[in-house]
């Protein structure tokens, strides 16, 4: 498919690039931190605000869930502990589509197990997006595609043989895919960003891709850009320092602001695969380039010869380029030495 459709906004080829801030869970688990992150996101022109939906007990094994977890960016003491502080009550998600409807953001969410997704889907988003981790999770990618809409996956971590098994498995469904290239550490070294692998998973499988970056800084989301990226998405937080997992890795308010900005001029200079004379071009065309003159004065009836000729500015006059005809011609009328061979000396 060359575009496909998220809510209002067509996506694809010859659309602008959709950006996509992923709050994550960059909340902290915080209400009014992910009212901040939607806020955040529409300010800075984004298309979407992005969170992340789980049910902690469906994906994890007990003794994951109890296993301690004392690191610096812990919100727990044990794993689970740290996932649960991670999540929205289902209220609050309701909060959030609010906000976001009236502030003129799209909400997007990911969904990381089936009732999570179920919820997802009462809550009206127009897409899923399949995290890097569920490459390989085809009983819950099947479940989300059953539901018909636009499937965003990242690419993290995963082996071309894993994202092919779970194209197909969409594929059975629909084929409303944006696959998106991922490095997932946090955050990524710009040696590990791979951003031509776009153009593998668009050759190897026949469909639109993105980019989801965990990088420091602007450039390689802006370079994906530039490589034909349809859909961008970036983590946001309101302050790279706050504890959690992936704060490091985000863009702070002003960062996304930037992005967005430069994205969008990015694609205004990208253009069209067109080469022409703009005609803001020409008056600098005309003062800067060069025309056929004569070297010295030309008398009526003489044939001109290439000494009779040079080439100097402005460029109103005959182009060097047709030159070669005006030799051997003969002059129709005088012409003054250093100023510009009459167009008419074409027709001589």
């Amino acid at each position: 498919m060359t575009t496909i459709q998220i809510g209002e906004r067509l996506v694809g080829e010859g659309q602008p690039c959709y950006v996509v801030a992923e709050g994550g869970v960059n909340h902290n688990g915080e209400r009014d931190l992910a009212l901040r992150l939607v806020e955040i996101a529409a300010r800075a022109g984004a298309d979407a605000v992005k969170f992340q939906k789980r049910s902690v007990p469906d994906i994890l094994i007990r003794a994951a869930l109890d296993a301690p977890y004392l690191r610096p960016n812990s919100l727990g003491a044990t794993y689970g502990e740290h996932r649960e502080r991670l999540e929205l009550p289902e209220e609050v998600f309701w909060e959030l589509a609010d906000a976001a409807r009236k502030q003129g953001v799209t909400l997007l969410a990911s969904a990381w197990d089936r009732r999570s997704a179920d919820f997802v889907e009462e809550l009206g988003v127009p897409a899923f997006k399949i995290a890097s981790a569920d490459v390989t999770n085809l009983p819950l990618i099947d479940h989300i595609a059953r539901k018909r809409r636009p499937i965003l996956m990242s690419t993290g971590m995963s082996e071309l043989d894993e994202i092919a098994d779970a194209v197909g498995t969409i594929r059975r469904h629909h084929d409303q895919l944006v696959l998106l290239q991922c490095t997932s550490t946090y955050p990524a070294e710009n040696e590990d960003l791979n951003l031509r692998a776009m153009e593998l998973l668009r050759r190897e499988f026949g469909v639109l891709v993105g980019y989801s970056g965990h990088e420091r800084g602007l450039a390689p989301t802006e370079a994906a850009v530039a490589l034909g990226a349809v859909v961008v998405e970036r983590h946001v937080t309101l302050d790279r320092t706050l504890p959690g997992p992936d704060h490091a890795a985000s863009l702070e308010p002003r960062g996304l602001e930037l992005l967005v900005r430069n994205v969008r001029n990015i694609e205004a200079a990208l253009g069209a695969p067109v080469k022409r004379l703009l005609p803001r071009e020409e008056p600098v065309r005309a003062r800067l380039a060069k025309s056929v003159v004569a070297a010295r004065d030309i008398r009526k009836g003489a044939v001109i010869t290439a000494a009779d000729l040079a080439v100097k500015g402005p460029g109103t006059g005959i182009s060097p380029r047709d030159l070669p005809r005006l030799i051997g011609v003969v002059a129709r009328a005088d012409v003054a030495g250093d100023t510009l061979l009459p167009r008419e000396a074409l027709a001589w």
